[in-house]
């Protein structure tokens, strides 16, 4: 597949498409976080400016003096993202631009813990921002520490296996529902494995104004332990065991995007990873019995 037109020009079966994420980034391979980011700079379009919290997505494509971004960018740290954000939209706002997106690009670490306060403050003054939060569960840019979205018992530098203590004790924290909980439009969990739904919720936070979230995971192939080739296929193991739901809540009302009709058991899901390889058959056990409690859908027969 060759490159044509300069860079960010991918032929595509004699399709010419123009990327607003260039290659060229320095992405580990099979990481889907470059995948995320360019479908939604894809559907927000080019009259967009990007917020990148310090981040994996930040080292692998903004290093001076190259940037993959072909889209106005604004790097910002960890705590400070939203409060970045809200200045360029006020700005554009008081120079009478209102339609303009601004999108914060973020991962875990920045949403759920170090920037929390600041986007907490951005959502109950409903700033018109979308922000996406690329979710690898835990700390990857900086050697794989546990977050508050790391899931129970995964093992991370932080969260260690030992003999009384099998990996993180305290469970992922409720991003979606805690961003909804402020009053916001639009917040919606995604995963790129079911990139029609992905895209749909995309365009309606597009069509919106305020504040609109949308959390997606993205499997860490060094951070998770497992084959980069299969990263798609992690992404939608997690939706068809119900580790990770699809679903909206737009002004209050929830609604699930995408619900199987059995659950496949969590194991094909957990085994893969090294970051589970510690855990025993009755933890996935218990694991399956949460799942089952909280989703309310059968598991498939065997």
């Amino acid at each position: 597949m060759g490159l044509k037109g300069g860079l960010g020009a991918r032929e595509l079966g004699g399709l010419e498409h123009n990327y607003l994420l260039a290659p060229g980034h320095t992405a580990c391979a099979g990481c889907p976080m470059p995948v995320i980011i360019r479908h939604v700079l894809d559907v927000l379009g080019k009259d967009t400016i990007v917020v990148n919290a310090t981040s994996c997505s930040e080292i692998i494509s903004s290093q001076y003096p190259r940037s993959a971004f072909k889209t106005p960018y604004i790097h910002s740290l960890f705590e400070n993202t939203p409060a970045v954000a809200t200045g360029v939209v006020r700005a554009l706002r008081a120079m009478g631009n209102d339609h303009t997106q601004v999108v914060i690009i973020a991962g875990d670490g920045a949403t759920y813990d170090i920037g929390f306060g600041a986007m907490s403050g951005a959502m109950e003054r409903n700033e018109d921002i979308i922000y996406i939060c690329y979710d690898n569960e835990a700390y990857m840019n900086t050697g794989v520490q546990r977050s508050s979205a790391t899931p129970p018992l995964a093992k991370t530098t932080t969260s260690p296996v030992g003999s009384k203590i099998h990996g993180k004790v305290m469970p992922k924290k409720p991003i979606v529902e805690i961003c909804a909980a402020h009053g916001i439009p639009y917040s919606a969990s995604a995963s790129i494995a079911y990139l029609p739904d992905f895209k749909a919720k995309l365009e309606k936070a597009k069509a919106m104004k305020g504040f609109r979230f949308i959390d997606v995971i993205s499997p860490c192939v060094p951070g998770w332990g497992y084959d980069p080739a299969i990263s798609i296929e992690l992404s939608r193991l997690a939706v068809e065991t119900g580790m990770w739901e699809l679903f909206e809540i737009e002004n209050g009302k929830r609604k699930d995007t995408f619900k199987p009709g059995q659950l496949k058991p969590v194991g094909l899901y957990l085994k893969p990873q090294k970051r589970f390889k510690h855990l025993s058959d009755a933890e996935i056990a218990g694991i399956q019995k949460g799942i089952l409690e909280r989703t309310k859908i059968p598991l498939l027969k065997s």
